[in-house]
């Protein structure tokens, strides 16, 4: 699912009808240079950022007609000072606190450690999509924002859409790209999507009520992409380029390196906006006034365990998730709530995506799926303890978590779950447990964590390793997708889950 805030977007679909190779050029990073004084032998330093028209650009010029011989997807970067900018500061650089309805998305991280979380490497960022795909059931809306055009169309699977509007590419690359997400789609995909991949025994018409309408899938394509890098103190500001756009290869570098430069400026030659100070306060004793708006009674939701407690004896299935959705009403701002949670449970997926019609605010330890250089990446997550209030007692609590029956049978279940999920996809004889049953520490838990990994076949793509994880088993309970398992949660369920227990 970049850029700034476009008023004159197209209107927002009603709803009921509602990693990419990378390639870039030698970032133009501020040089250090020994300067001749007519007045004195010394030379005194001068740090300067070379402009478009340095030698810096030329060679960039020079670099993109050679990648033009053999792509059409381009992208041109520039690297700045990141010393005065955070990467919440340049998200609101680029939407405004009123643009709520803005397409937009920053993404950061924290790595787990012994002691506490740590700042992880990269921070991503990016406003204003050039295109939109947005998805309810089997309605497609497909949202060309560069071309000012909106196209609406019954689609049987709408998750072949973005395959299919990116055929054509041929994106280049070049290692001088920091490896992180440097540009493509950004969006959610909802836990009901499975029922794009299992039509038959999954059919929306056995989904639970949906409430709030929402769409099941969103996407932006996002062209423009900031990446700040924690350790080498720069923020790398990337521009894709599509040469089909253009009629010349001169044209398209023109243009891009205006767009890219439009771009630095919006978050480096601005006055910075202004932040709200805020008050961080965690009450562990108190959460304040409980919730009551909630999807189910108490009552109901005891009887829904019990009937999965017997679906469970009756060899139905192996486990079942159940939920229930608390709702409470706030004058909070959604940004301010993630720069809050971003402190108070630091992740390694952090996120704050604003999509049509809903913005989410995430902090997860765990992914869905990655796919890496051909590598499919499932990592299994579960068994869960707090943190000790000391080393000993941390160490003491792992131990005990690691001899936990139930705990590590709910882990192998889920490895078993992720070893099927990739080898989906994987090559005969290349799926792997890298990793068995390891302990994460995080903020205020420790986690069981395992890692699956399989080569990807010849013949499919990130969006085939997608589908075959969705959806997570950690909130799908095993077997993944058996109509018993489903017809037990649509009776137990009342609203549909959205976004929550899908993916971002």
């Amino acid at each position: 699912m970049e850029t700034l805030i476009n008023l004159s977007r197209p209107p927002i679909p009603s709803a009921p009808r509602l990693p990419t190779a990378y390639f870039a050029f030698p970032p133009t990073t501020s040089s250090l240079s020994l300067l001749p004084s007519p007045s004195s032998r010394l030379r005194p330093l001068r740090c300067s950022a070379p402009s478009p028209s340095s030698q810096g650009a030329i060679d960039q010029s020079a670099k993109f007609t050679e990648a033009a011989k053999h792509g059409n997807l381009i992208p041109l970067f520039r690297s700045i000072f990141s010393d005065h900018l955070t990467p919440v500061l340049a998200y609101r650089c680029l939407v405004k606190e009123d643009e709520r309805d803005a397409p937009s998305f920053l993404f950061e991280s924290a790595e787990p450690g012994l002691q506490a979380s740590s700042v992880g490497r990269f921070s991503m960022i990016g406003a204003q999509p050039t295109m939109e795909i947005v998805a309810k059931e089997n309605m497609v809306t497909v949202m060309d924002h560069r071309k000012g055009q909106k196209t609406e169309e019954f689609v049987e699977d709408p998750m072949v859409v973005p395959r299919r509007i990116m055929e054509k590419w041929k994106p280049q690359r070049i290692d001088e790209l920091p490896e992180a997400f440097c540009g493509g789609w950004v969006g959610y995909f909802s836990y009901d999507t499975v029922r794009y991949v299992e039509k038959k025994k999954l059919p929306f018409s056995s989904a639970p009520r949906d409430d709030r309408n929402f769409p099941d899938v969103h996407l932006g394509l996002y062209d423009d992409v900031i990446v700040f890098d924690h350790v080498e103190k720069k923020a790398c500001v990337i521009h894709w380029v599509r040469l089909d756009e253009f009629s010349s290869v001169e044209e398209a570098f023109n243009d891009g390196m205006n767009r890219l430069n439009t771009l630095v400026s919006r978050v480096h030659d601005i006055v910075p906006p202004r932040l709200a100070a805020g008050l961080i306060k965690l009450y562990t004793s108190s959460f304040g006034p409980s919730l009551k708006n909630s999807t189910m009674g108490s009552e109901a939701y005891k009887e829904a365990v019990l009937q999965a407690k017997e679906h469970i004896l009756a060899g139905d299935i192996f486990q079942i998730v159940l939920s229930q959705r608390f709702e409470r009403r706030t004058f909070a701002d959604p940004f301010e709530v993630y720069r809050a949670l971003r402190i108070v449970n630091p992740s390694p997926y952090m996120t704050y995506l604003q999509a049509r019609g809903c913005i989410l605010v995430a902090s997860s330890p765990e992914i869905l799926t990655r796919v890496k250089k051909r590598k499919v990446t499932n990592r299994p997550l579960a068994g869960t303890v707090r943190r000790g209030k000391t080393p000993k007692e941390d160490y003491m609590l792992e131990k005990q978590l690691l001899h936990d029956e139930k705990q590590c049978a709910e882990h192998i279940m889920l490895v078993d779950l992720g070893r099927n999920d990739v080898g989906k996809v994987s090559k005969p004889g290349s799926v792997n447990v890298e990793k068995l049953m390891n302990i994460e520490r995080y903020s205020h838990v420790m986690h069981i964590s395992s890692t699956v990994t399989g080569e990807l076949l010849d013949d499919l793509s990130s969006w085939d390793a997608l589908r075959a994880a969705l959806p997570v088993g950690t909130v799908s309970g095993a077997p993944k997708v058996f109509s018993p398992l489903y017809l037990i949660l649509r009776h137990t369920v009342v609203h549909i889950q959205c976004y929550l227990t899908g993916g971002v």
